[in-house]
């Protein structure tokens, strides 16, 4: 038992006369990397928001205006497919403006629709779907609010395309 506890007393103290390399600064010592120049920022003057402006609007950016998809729906392409409500059940990957995430889709009724939830969008347009529903052979995808978000309709299986409010295309695939 005593030479056991003496090893590692001999181990202990070669450990600590070594010194770790961090401390120390030895031969494998890695020196900090240098900070890295970046690109000055751009100034310059924004229009005023106004406190009226309905949600969404944006002045600095007219591209940005939601459309109200309600009143002026996306016409149907000529080849949209025929969809049932459990054509749409489960996970399905989004894409729209470079985003890419996951929807959910369930048959759990919601305000104007059936519960949906997106996991890993970046944009508030996505992250903000939180119901679904058919509206003949178009899917709607809706807000927590009950306002449409966006348009699509089913170009092959296992497919959707349209546009969100802000006239960004969008894709729904597995």
């Amino acid at each position: 038992m005593m030479r056991a506890g003496k090893l590692v007393s001999v181990v202990l103290l070669l450990v600590l006369a070594a010194g770790c390399q961090r401390f120390s600064r030895g031969p494998n010592y890695a020196a900090p990397l240098p900070a890295t120049p970046t690109t000055p920022v751009d100034s310059g003057a924004l229009n005023p928001l106004d406190p009226n402006a309905p949600p969404g609007s944006d002045p600095n950016n007219p591209l940005a205006q939601p459309a109200d998809l309600a009143s002026n729906p996306v016409a149907a392409p000529a080849g949209a497919k025929e969809v049932g409500r459990t054509d749409l059940l489960g996970g399905w990957k989004v894409s729209s403006a470079g985003d890419n995430c996951m929807a959910f889709m369930t048959l759990t009724t919601w305000s104007g629709g059936y519960r949906a939830n997106t996991r890993g969008c970046a944009s508030p347009t996505l992250s903000g779907i939180s119901a679904w529903d058919l509206n003949g052979n178009q899917v709607v995808l809706k807000d927590g609010s009950g306002v449409i978000v966006a348009q699509l309709y089913s170009s092959a299986p296992g497919q959707f395309n349209g546009q969100t409010s802000t006239g960004v295309p969008i894709s729904l695939y597995r």
